[in-house]
């Protein structure tokens, strides 16, 4: 019954067009192995051009080199992801930055390390989105559905001490997405933020180092729950038929 099921799910997002920023670790990785599975074309995009060539070779997907909080990178990012992918119908802006680790106090925050939090976890997306935005509009025109999922966190609603460069970030990213939403949705461009949960990942890790990993959700499990996000605010797709 899994396996049948497991089988729908890739049917159901064949041939989505998706790409996912910082898809190289953690929850972006599992989310390319998760989306890969079900059939999307996946273009992932991370910094270090050894780990993406690593990950888009062993997953069959499109690897692209860069840094979504460069900006002298996004438009270049953009062009690939289009080129590579025919267009795009899903964008996850995944990519994000803690601020100072070990994390601190706002009042202990060096002013570059809160700048680099909200140029990665907020402008980054922005930047992102804008070049990619007349994409996913004719995505939308198509019939095919247009998404922006971006990953947010409880530390955008929830005030926790030495957490403020990454909450205020998330905080931004999460109000941005909610306006992007009212602006576009109407054109068939729907823009959604999503907090996965505290997840086993080298991020958490590097803020909570003593956490235990076995009380935190597997980035592939977050994975397969954003994936149903996805599927459920997509336009319905024909099941692919196979020879018996």
């Amino acid at each position: 019954m899994q396996t049948q099921r497991q089988h729908d799910s890739s049917r159901h997002l064949h041939g989505v067009r998706v790409a996912i920023t910082g898809g190289t670790s953690g929850l972006g990785l599992a989310l390319v192995r998760e989306l890969t599975q079900r059939g999307a074309q996946v273009a992932l995009i991370a910094r270090t051009q050894a780990r993406v060539a690593a990950v888009a070779a062993e997953q069959s997907a499109h690897g692209i080199v860069g840094d979504v909080a460069n900006k002298h990178d996004i438009h270049r990012i953009a062009l690939q992801v289009t080129g590579r992918l025919g267009g795009l119908d899903v964008l996850i802006n995944n990519a994000s930055d803690l601020g100072p680790v070990p994390l601190a106090l706002l009042g202990d925050t060096q002013c570059e390390d809160f700048e680099r939090a909200l140029v990665t976890d907020v402008l980054g997306p922005f930047r992102l989105t804008k070049a990619l935005l007349g994409s996913l509009a004719a995505s939308a025109r198509e019939g095919r559905g247009a998404l922006v999922l971006n990953v947010s966190s409880d530390a955008a609603v929830n005030a926790y001490p030495q957490w403020g460069a990454y909450g205020a970030s998330k905080a931004a990213l999460a109000h941005m997405t909610r306006i992007w939403n009212e602006e576009l949705s109407a054109q068939g461009v729907r823009f959604i933020a999503l907090d996965p949960g505290d997840m086993d990942t080298p991020m958490h890790a590097a803020a909570l180092p003593d956490a235990d990993p076995a009380t935190l959700k597997s980035p592939a499990q977050a994975a397969q729950e954003l994936a149903e996000t996805i599927s459920d605010l997509l336009p319905a797709r024909p099941a692919l038929r196979f020879a018996s």
